[in-house]
């Protein structure tokens, strides 16, 4: 059956919104240790707080763990485990039946799976963490290339002796060019480059060894 979303369960939590950023809402809790959204959920505007690319990194790293640029499987487990215990309060979940939580672990996983690939993509998760727009488009290749060769073309811009490795220093100009082909590449100053290029190091240099392999960008940026 559907999750009843009127009735008592109403007056203590309200349905997931269609707008970046907006969650079922919850009284008051204190975070637990380990949960990094519950530190970002704004329980008197019912929603979760802007994120900087480094915030947002840092809670997509805790939960894609073996860095393959998606959310999935027992890292699904660990997400949805963290969501309800942000969204919900322990009085009103222990009230709830088995059936009823895994009714809105469903619905909150219809409004972030997009695409109905059964995995959450970093777009996707920006849909409920609202974080710069900048940043979220560079995982997003569809809106401003329109195949792998405009990527590749760039690529091969800064990879220049073909060892399919751009290094840290060089990913900074890297990004600039991507941002050429978004709508708003121009807008961006030195600072926020330089927080991106830190941020996309966390995300996809697993290794630590401050380069981004071909197949670590590609990834990045959808095309994989």
């Amino acid at each position: 059956k559907r999750f009843p979303l009127d009735g008592p369960y109403a007056m203590s939590c309200r349905r997931l919104s269609m707008n970046p950023g907006e969650a079922l809402v919850t009284e008051s809790n204190e975070p637990s240790r380990g949960n990094l959204l519950k530190q970002y959920f704004d329980e008197e505007r019912c929603k979760f707080r802007h994120l900087t690319a480094e915030q947002f990194s840092d809670i997509w790293s805790q939960f894609d763990i073996d860095g393959n640029g998606y959310i999935e499987g027992v890292e699904l487990e660990a997400f949805f485990s963290d969501l309800l215990e942000t969204i919900v309060t322990p009085e009103l979940k222990h009230s709830l039946t088995h059936a009823e939580v895994q009714a809105l672990k469903d619905e909150l996983w219809a409004h972030v799976d997009k695409n109905k690939d059964k995995k959450i993509e970093i777009s996707e998760l920006a849909s409920l963490l609202p974080t710069d727009e900048e940043f979220i488009v560079l995982f997003t290749h569809e809106k401003y290339m329109h195949s792998s060769i405009d990527f590749m073309r760039v690529w091969k811009l800064f990879d220049k002796d073909h060892s399919g490795y751009i290094e840290a220093n060089e990913l900074k100009d890297f990004l600039k060019e991507l941002f050429k082909y978004t709508k708003k590449g121009n807008e961006l100053g030195e600072d926020k480059l330089i927080e991106y290029t830190d941020n996309l190091l966390r995300i996809f240099d697993k290794n630590k060894d401050r380069r981004l392999q071909l197949s670590e960008m590609a990834r990045s940026v959808g095309f994989s």
